[in-house]
Parts: C-alpha cells; sequence; structure tokens
C-alpha cells in the first residue's frame, strides 16, 4: 500500500509500517496533518488535563470527600485508556525499542506506572502529575513543533557557557565563604551566628537577596558587611544571564548560517542540500 503523490507523510522517526491497520493506526496515533491525527492529539491533552486536574483536587480534603468516588472512577478509566494508547504506539511503530527509550516514551511509561504502583504503595499516587509533562505534545498539534528546536539551542549555549558558569559559581563559594566566617567572627553566637555553615548559609540567603531573616547581624560592622553583600548580590546575579545570553546569541547565529529547520515538526535539518524533512516529508524553507 503507497500513500497518494504529493501526501505529506507523518513523521517517521520511530518506523512507519509499510501497510495495513498498523500503517492506519500509526497515521491516527503519530500523525500531525491529517483531521484524525489531530483530533487524537486533540482528545489526547484533554485526557491528561482532566486526569492532573482531578489528581490535584483529590489532593483537597474537602474536595476528597465530597467526590473522592468520581475522582478515583475518572482517574482509573483515564490510566486503562492511557494504558492501551501506549500499547497501541509500541504495537504500530517498526522500532519499539527506540520509542521505548525515547523522551516521550519513558514519558508514557512513568505516566502509567504511579496508578498502579499506589496499589501497593498510596503515597506514590501523587506522582501520576508525571502527567503534565505529556501536554508538551500540544507543541505537535498547535503546528508550533519549530518552537522546541529553541530548547534545543538553549541547551547549547548553556553547555558552550558551562566553562565560564564554574568560574563565576566557584567566585560566588569563595565570596560567601570568606563572608560567612568573617560575620561569623563579628557577630558570633550570640547573634544567632553558631557555627561558620550558619554563618555561611546567611552569606548565601544575602548575596543572592532572599534574605529569610531568620538571622540577622546586630553590631554596626555586621551591618555593614551585609549591605555590601545585599549590593553585591545585585551585579552578581545578572552575571551568569549575561554569560548565556552571549552564547545563546553566538549559537543562534551559527544556527541561521548553516542549519535549517523544517517549519512543521521543527526538526533540524543538517544537510544543505536537501529540499524535504527527513522526518515529516515537508517541504523545507529556501536555502540561505
Amino acid at each position: 500500500m503507497t500513500d497518494a503523490p504529493g501526501t505529506i507523510q507523518p513523521q517517521t522517526e520511530f518506523g512507519r509500517p509499510a501497510g495495513g491497520p498498523r500503517q492506519k493506526l500509526y497515521d491516527v496515533i503519530f500523525g500531525i496533518h491529517t483531521p484524525a491525527g489531530r483530533t487524537f492529539d486533540v482528545l489526547l491533552i484533554t485526557s491528561i488535563v482532566i486526569s492532573v486536574v482531578a489528581v490535584m483536587l483529590d489532593s483537597v480534603e474537602e474536595a476528597h470527600d465530597a467526590y473522592g468516588g468520581l475522582f478515583w472512577a475518572t482517574e482509573w478509566i483515564l490510566t486503562i485508556a492511557f494504558t492501551i494508547e501506549y500499547a497501541a504506539r509500541l504495537y504500530c511503530v517498526e522500532q519499539r525499542t527506540r520509542y521505548a527509550r525515547s523522551f516521550f516514551g519513558i514519558v508514557d511509561l512513568l505516566a502509567l506506572l504511579p496508578s498502579y504502583l499506589a496499589l501497593m504503595l498510596p503515597a506514590v499516587h501523587v506522582l501520576v502529575d508525571v502527567r503534565v509533562l505529556r501536554l508538551l505534545r500540544i507543541f505537535r498539534v498547535l503546528r508550533l513543533g519549530k518552537f522546541v528546536a529553541e530548547f534545543g539551542a538553549l541547551g547549547r549555549a548553556l553547555s558552550a557557557s558551562r566553562h565560564k558558569i564554574f568560574v563565576f559559581l566557584f567566585f560566588v563559594i569563595i565570596v560567601v565563604l570568606v563572608m560567612g566566617t568573617l560575620m561569623y567572627v563579628i557577630e558570633g553566637p550570640d547573634n544567632g551566628f553558631t557555627s561558620i555553615p550558619m554563618s555561611v548559609y546567611w552569606a548565601i540567603t544575602t548575596m543572592t537577596t532572599v534574605g529569610f531573616g531568620d538571622i540577622t547581624p546586630h553590631t554596626d560592622a555586621g551591618r555593614f558587611i551585609a549591605s555590601m553583600m545585599m549590593l553585591l548580590g545585585w551585579g552578581t546575579l545578572a552575571v551568569p544571564t549575561g554569560i548565556v545570553s552571549s552564547e545563546f546569541t553566538a549559537e543562534r547565529l551559527t544556527y541561521h548560517r548553516h542549519q535549517r529547520e523544517c517549519d512543521d515538526c521543527g526538526k533540524i535539518e543538517p544537510e544543505r542540500t536537501a529540499n524535504f524533512c527527513r522526518a515529516c516529508g515537508s517541504p523545507l524553507p529556501p536555502k540561505a
């Protein structure tokens, strides 16, 4: 069985069957270019939202007392539905192991396990909220998959910044150690600075401008040091933002110069001579 000429193929990342009922099921579950595929994803996301909301409301004592039975029934109906859906995904793909090990494959499995483990360990049931991660599929439904590529660019920018950020964090550690020790000497146990680790804790909360207020300086010298650390914290917090922003800008310039992304699925196409996306078959943007 072959598709009509000009038909845009669904993504084939996990292997699309060549024909038969498995191909039809694949096109519904993984396809985003057909009405059936888009309807399936909309229904799936709606079910996930209902499931997460039900679990959240069930944790409220008043709601649990009034509607606990309804929440329980809703949760298990949707859990069984998600189990069937997960099995259907494994059934219709050619590369089952690859799908099971993929990000969404792992999330799909983790979304099921808490409900079943809760039969033996009730406290695990709250972990069912991991299903909210499955809402990332909404990027496919809304045809916003191209924005997922931005996460990859941000990840590469963070990786490129790791040495500079390490040096920055090392500097911060030195500052809080020195200032914490100094405050321990100046203020002492009588003013709440009972140890150097406690004083370092105060230095961290002060430098990050959190300031819980559980430990405060009482001497003039201590207040002066605290003021300097607050001002230093303002400037310090901006450093990693600037480092990552510069690397992210450089990454985006390199990205736009050498690579293209599919407007439909957001996949990166490294081959400059390609005219169609290798993932979904859609036409690629013109070469720069």
